[in-house]
C-alpha cells in the first residue's frame, strides 16, 4: 500500500503556503537581533556622548518586536530610530556602514548579519522542515516570502532551499517597488508566484508586522509562530492560530496533533 500523507492542521481551501524565513524557517531571528542591538547601541552611545545623554541601550526583546523584527532593512532603521525621536538623513543604498545615515545604519547591520552568519552558520527549525516536507508531501505549494536581502544564501545554508517553489525576498521587492511588511505587498507577490488567490493561501509568521501583513492581504489562514513568548501579541495583529512549532500542525491519522 501506497504511504498516506500527513494530514496537515489547516484549512480545506488552503492550497499553497507562504512562509517568512527568519525565526519561521530558520534560527537566524536571533542573529538580526544581535546584528540590530550592536549596530544601534554604538550608534546611540556615541551620539549620547557627543550631546552629554544618557545612553538608552536599544532592547533586544521590545524594542526588535515592535519596530525592525520582520521589516525591511531601512524601514527598522526609520521605525527605531522614531522612536527614540532621532531624525537622520536618508543617505543612499550605497553609502558605506561607516556614515550616520539611514542607509548607512541600514548597510552596518547588513555587514554584521553576513559576519555572524559567516561564523556560525545558518540552522533551520527542525519541526518546520517536517512540516514543510510533509506540506509537499501533501501536494501544497510553498514559497518563502522575507524582506531580507540576504535569503537566498540564508535558505542555501541552511540546506532548504530546494523546498520551496519560489522566493519574494528583500531584493525582489526593491526591484518591483513593494512596500514591505506590514503592507500584504510581498505576501501577495507570493501568491501569485504560486499561482493562487490570497484566499487559497496561508501565511506563517513570527513578527508582529507579518501577521499584520497576512490579515492585511485577506489570506486564507494566518499562522503566527510564537518564538519569543509573545502569542497574544500575535493574535491581536491578526494570527488566526498561534503554534510555537510548525510541528504541531502536522496531525497524526487519528487526527491528533503528532
Amino acid at each position: 500500500m501506497a504511504d498516506v500523507p500527513p494530514k496537515l492542521d489547516l484549512p480545506d481551501a488552503i492550497t499553497a503556503l507562504l512562509f517568512d524565513l527568519d525565526g519561521v524557517l530558520t534560527k537566524t531571528a536571533v542573529v538580526h537581533d544581535k546584528a540590530w542591538k550592536r549596530t544601534f547601541d554604538a550608534f546611540l552611545e556615541a551620539r549620547a556622548a557627543a550631546r552629554g545623554e544618557d545612553f538608552v541601550p536599544f532592547d533586544p526583546d521590545a524594542d526588535y518586536n515592535d519596530y525592525v523584527d520582520g521589516r525591511p532593512r531601512y524601514d527598522g532603521v526609520r521605525s527605531f530610530l522614531a522612536s527614540r525621536g532621532i531624525e537622520l538623513p536618508e543617505g543612499g543604498p550605497d553609502d558605506p556602514p561607516t556614515v550616520e545615515t539611514v542607509c548607512g545604519l541600514g548597510n552596518r547591520k547588513n555587514a554584521l548579519v553576513m559576519s555572524l552568519i559567516d561564523e556560525d552558520g545558518v540552522e533551520p527549525y527542525a519541526g518546520s522542515v517536517r512540516f514543510v516536507e510533509a506540506a509537499r508531501a501533501a501536494g501544497l505549494r510553498g514559497a518563502v516570502v522575507s524582506s531580507s536581502a540576504n535569503c537566498r544564501e540564508v535558505l542555501e545554508a541552511a540546506g532548504i532551499a530546494g523546498l520551496f517553489e519560489a522566493r519574494i525576498d528583500g531584493k525582489v521587492a526593491d526591484e518591483r517597488h513593494l512596500r514591505g511588511k506590514p503592507a500584504p505587498d510581498t505576501y501577495l507577490a507570493g501568491a501569485a508566484a504560486l499561482g493562487v488567490e490570497p484566499a487559497a493561501a496561508c501565511v506563517f509568521e513570527d513578527a508582529l508586522s507579518g501577521v499584520e501583513a497576512g490579515a492585511a492581504g485577506h489570506f486564507g489562514h494566518v499562522v503566527g509562530v510564537d518564538r519569543v513568548h509573545h502569542a497574544d501579541a500575535l493574535r491581536a495583529h491578526g494570527a488566526d492560530v498561534v503554534v510555537t512549532d510548525l510541528a504541531e500542525l502536522i496531525l497524526d491519522r487519528q487526527g491528533s496533533a503528532s
